[in-house]
């Protein structure tokens, strides 16, 4: 078997988005299970829309998901030189051509070609052919160059994830390899890239399969080995629609601000269109293990982003605390041991690293309390159970097991319902209802902390 040679070819027109990350973990996973190589190649020939930020959004994207290539990377842009010399050899040995039309003249053949139902395509009326005399070349005009793509026959490949498909090369026009500025085309570079970088497999999104047939008839034309293909399926919202910005976070880089583990990014995105039994949760190096295309679904897969969340929270609780609390990247003006005494009681629930920080916020800093949790949970008989809560505390041992224990004790005692007095105080510490343990709160906090909230907000209560 051939070196197993993948690359990822994504245009610098925006972000890095979830479809291309998963064609890239794709790429990256078969190359590794093959002890090969995968490329990153940032294809930047649209010098209008191609811009310096989105490279480098494109390159933090994936050292964030820790996909990392083999050798620098490759910009299209610094190889123009090569494309032209191929061009030139392709003019020839005539396997292509200058075409003088202008758009007006292609805008009136594609109008007469669908008014009478055909499918709109270059008429070939400067494709060169034997005993055809070709039209006056125009003064002025600047011509594209275009592939003379072969009239009959069919162009068929096995695809990795669709399995076989034909294209009749009759469907086919002769497309544009060059533009008229000399700059060479997607379709073009594509091929030539391929060709020079030895690429044996080629694993990219379903949108491109209609120029798979055309790379295909270039790669011939220049007698060149083909790569193998495989398509993979779009991915959709919950909504059955296709992924998009309505949807949410569709960057990767947006799911890193959003407090996702990279982990259970890459993790998520194993499982979007391809799977192994029932597994749900694979370390990187069993996915690249375990990976083949004989498992790739060739039909759409769907985003859910409770089942992102899901292992994001998996992650999150398998992560050690010091780990965690380096990545959760505190104020230097924490208590760290307090900290990673608060993380380690949030991060069994938390979906995400921003929730763990927002969640334990309150016991840095006396949290805001809303009109509503007052009015719900404080009168002057909460006031005076939290009173006899707090002083009895002040006798306690303060660990864990002997708060929670007279928490206990205290509502026994007092004959009420554990929530009467756990709302007020959660209330009043920690300005929401919804904690972990209020006897694991209080511990954490500290004695000092709990004595000075209640007095700030038994003063203000009584004012």
């Amino acid at each position: 078997m051939k070196e197993v040679i993948t690359r990822f070819a994504p245009s610098p027109t925006g972000y890095l988005h979830i479809g291309g990350a998963r064609t890239a973990l794709f790429s990256w996973a078969y190359a590794k299970k093959h002890q090969g190589k995968f490329i990153l190649r940032v294809e930047d020939t649209d010098l209008e829309r191609s811009t310096p930020e989105a490279i480098e959004a494109i390159k933090d994207g994936m050292k964030w998901l820790g996909l990392d290539h083999d050798g620098p990377i490759y910009f299209q842009t610094q190889h123009f030189e090569r494309y032209t010399e191929v061009i030139n050899q392709m003019l020839k040995d005539g396997q292509a051509y200058y075409c003088y039309s202008s758009k007006e003249e292609l805008d009136v053949i594609r109008e007469e070609q669908m008014r009478v139902g055909k499918k709109p395509k270059y008429d070939g009326r400067w494709r060169p052919e034997k005993n055809k005399t070709l039209p006056s070349i125009p003064e002025h005009t600047q011509p594209v160059i275009r592939f003379k793509n072969p009239i009959e026959g069919s162009i068929s490949w096995n695809d990795l994830v669709k399995g076989e498909i034909t294209i009749q090369n009759q469907e086919l026009d002769d497309f544009i390899i060059a533009r008229s500025d000399g700059s060479p085309t997607y379709n073009f570079c594509v091929v030539v890239d391929d060709w020079d970088m030895n690429i044996s497999h080629v694993i990219r999104g379903d949108d491109h399969i209609n120029n798979t047939p055309r790379q295909i008839n270039i790669l011939h034309a220049l007698k060149a080995p083909i790569p193998e293909y495989g398509h993979l399926s779009m991915i959709l919202g919950g909504d059955g629609q296709k992924l998009s910005k309505r949807h949410g976070a569709v960057s990767v880089t947006h799911y890193r601000d959003m407090g996702y583990v990279p982990e259970a990014v890459k993790n998520y995105l194993a499982r979007l269109g391809w799977s192994h039994g029932d597994d749900e949760i694979f370390s990187m190096e069993e996915f690249c293990s375990l990976f083949d295309f004989d498992h790739v679904t060739s039909s759409a897969a769907q985003f859910n982003d409770e089942k992102l969340d899901w292992l994001n929270n998996h992650y999150i609780k398998a992560m050690d605390v010091e780990d965690l609390t380096r990545l959760l990247n505190p104020p230097h003006s924490y208590d760290m041991d307090l900290f990673k005494s608060a993380v380690i009681l949030y991060r069994d629930r938390a979906k995400s690293l921003n929730e763990i920080t927002e969640s334990t916020r309150y016991f840095f800093s006396s949290p805001s309390i809303s009109q509503e949790l007052l009015e719900k949970y404080i009168n002057d008989d909460a006031m005076r159970v939290v009173e006899k809560c707090i002083q009895g505390l002040s006798d306690t041992a303060w660990n864990d097991e002997a708060v929670n224990q007279y928490l206990k004790d205290f509502v026994k005692e007092e004959g009420i319902k554990f929530p009467v007095i756990a709302m007020p105080l959660r209330t009043i510490l920690a300005g929401t209802d919804h904690t972990p343990s209020v006897g694991s709160i209080i511990t954490i906090m500290g004695r000092d902390t709990v004595h000075q909230r209640w007095q700030d907000f038994k003063r203000n209560y009584d004012n």
